[in-house]
């Protein structure tokens, strides 16, 4: 981690987005801008909470201890995207990791500040509450598939909450370039699965792939593997 003296356009992000223009100043004073090279921790489950990350730039994986050597990835965050925001309750431990999953610039927000900055800003704090609701209905479709669904039909599903989140580029992959095991911890199997069923998928036509590229070439037929496996 490295402090950045260039901060973010104070637009960009969620929270300076819902805030009250007359509360940028002090957000702007209060502010702190880091950069984190790939694979660095922006925090790690069990520390302490000491503050929130906003993310300027780059994409980064939110993660917890799955067993004694597994990972499981809650969600993947963007540009603009709130990180570190589990860690808030009574009890101030963080319960999952951030990681960069490639070069990463973000804001961190005090934590006494970050409570303060809801106390005042009535908006961000519902649109903060709204999020939190999405985020709960989503680990909830997870839990159930992880218990319904098969593997299969799991990993169509991360694939289209990809592109869902992050778009595509111009060549027509995923705007997120995922490793094999970062996938098999999203949908919560092994690497040895996602490997194979990726080769299935693509020997459908119904993706493509190249090293780390993802890109769906019929949609349609990733759904119907969804909904029968």
């Amino acid at each position: 981690m490295k402090r950045n003296k260039n901060n973010c356009d104070l637009k960009s992000c969620s929270l300076c987005r819902g805030c009250l223009k007359e509360w940028l100043p002090a957000l702007d004073i209060n502010r702190k801008t880091y950069d984190f090279k790939k694979g660095e921790l922006l925090f790690k489950e069990g520390d302490e909470v000491t503050g929130i990350y906003f993310l300027v730039s780059g994409k980064a994986k939110v993660h917890k201890k799955w067993g004694e050597d597994k990972e499981l990835i809650v969600r993947f965050a963007g540009p603009g995207d709130i990180i570190g925001h589990r860690g808030l309750g009574k009890e101030t431990i963080y319960p999952i990791s951030g990681t960069a999953l490639e070069s990463v610039s973000a804001c961190f927000i005090d934590l006494d500040f970050f409570h303060t900055t809801l106390k005042v800003n009535y908006e961000y704090a519902y649109n903060l509450l709204m999020f939190y609701a999405e985020e709960l209905q989503e680990s909830e479709k997870r839990m159930r598939n992880l218990a319904h669904m098969s593997v299969k039909g799991r990993i169509a599903y991360g694939l289209l909450k990809l592109k869902e989140k992050f778009g595509e580029t111009e060549e027509g992959f995923f705007a997120i370039r995922l490793s094999r095991q970062d996938l098999a911890s999203y949908v919560g199997t092994t690497y040895e699965t996602v490997f194979r069923t990726l080769n299935e998928l693509a020997s459908e036509n119904i993706i493509a792939v190249a090293d780390k590229n993802i890109s769906i070439l019929n949609q349609q037929k990733l759904n119907e593997v969804i909904h029968f496996g």
